[in-house]
This record gives structure tokens, sequence and C-alpha cells, in this order.
């Protein structure tokens, strides 16, 4: 009896079929986990930015509170966030700024860190290192606010004018890729005159 070739390479064949195929899966499969991966279970740090509450019309004074407007608008903050799962509060260390995340700090029992109104860059470096995954909320000024979004990713845009107190941003941090960035409206609506006047040290 003799051997037939092609009924031996048969087999043979078939094993080679199954071993590629099983590699191609594999393939397929680490492709489709890594998708997985990046898209839904990579770290998204949401940070909510808004600039502080009216304040009081000193000019003598640079370091002024809330007026009552202002006070009134960081208690819609409380309304507005409250149930948002913030994880994470800063400010400035003037008065204003404080004062505007104080009612919403208070509610969630949260630190309100302190930033240096000057070093945007510092803070979009703690926010990625101790808050990365988390909701931040950020509490800034009409010439700072910008600079910090542009920081996070969220490009360039115009310092917000005086007169406007009702603005919110939401940005939106990917792990890959630049951030997104939705412009919010809250409270009672503020309109600008003209082009509004900036003040250099962030009013």
């Amino acid at each position: 009896m003799t051997d037939n070739p092609e009924s031996q390479s048969e087999p043979r064949a078939r094993i080679r079929t199954i071993v590629v195929f099983a590699m191609l899966f594999a393939v397929f499969a680490a492709v489709v986990a890594f998708g997985y991966w990046t898209t839904f279970l990579r770290p998204v740090t949401t940070v909510i930015l808004a600039r502080h509450a009216e304040k009081n019309i000193e000019p003598d004074n640079p370091n002024p509170d809330l007026s009552t407007a202002g006070q009134a608008r960081a208690q819609e903050l409380v309304r507005v966030l409250g149930s948002t799962g913030l994880t994470a509060i800063y400010t400035t260390p003037f008065s204003r700024t404080r004062q505007t995340a104080m009612p919403l700090a208070n509610l969630l029992h949260l630190p309100i860190a302190q930033l240096d109104a000057k070093d945007t860059r510092e803070l979009g470096r703690q926010i990625s290192v101790n808050n990365r995954g988390g909701v931040v909320f950020v509490v800034g000024h009409s010439n700072t606010v910008p600079k910090i979004i542009a920081v996070l990713g969220g490009g360039e845009s115009p310092d917000i004018p005086d007169s406007e107190y009702d603005n919110m941003f939401v940005v939106t941090v990917y792990r890959f890729g630049k951030a997104k960035v939705v412009k919010l409206k809250y409270g009672s609506s503020t309109q600008s005159h003209g082009q509004g006047m900036m003040m250099g040290k962030g009013d």
C-alpha cells in the first residue's frame, strides 16, 4: 500500500489555514480592543470655566467684593453646576473669584485650590496631572479664561468684554487630539456695550 502525497498534504494545508485565520482573528481582536479603549475608555477631562461674577465698582480698590448681582450669580452656579459631578475647583486669589465659587464649594464640600492668575500654563499642568478624568470648575478673569482654554487645547479666542459676566465654557479634553469647546450662557443675561474695557490685571 503506497502513501498518497496529496492525502498527506491536505491536512497540513488545513492546519496552515487554521493557523493563518487564528492569527488574523487575533490581530482583528487587538485592533477592536485598542479602538474601544481609545474611543470609550480613554480618560476624558471636563473643565468648566467662567469669569467671576459682577463686582463692586471701586476704582481705588484692586480687590473688590462681589456686588449684589454678583452674589446672585454665584448662587445661580449652585443650581447650574451642583449636580455635574465636580471633582475640583480652582480660582485666583482675588475676592471676586473666590466669592463666585464659594457657594458651590460649600454645597459640594470641595476645597478651593488657588492659582496664579497669570500662570495659566501651571493650571493646565495641574489639571492634567491631578484632575485627569475628572470634572473641574475654574473661575478666572475676562483676560485669563480665554488663555486657559488655549492652554487646554481649545484654540484661541478673544478676551471677554468687560460688561459680560454670563459666559460659561465647557472644555472637553481628550487624551488624544484637540479639546472641544462649548460656549454657554447662564444666569441673568448681560450684554457688552461697544468693545468693552479690557483691564490689564484681569478684571
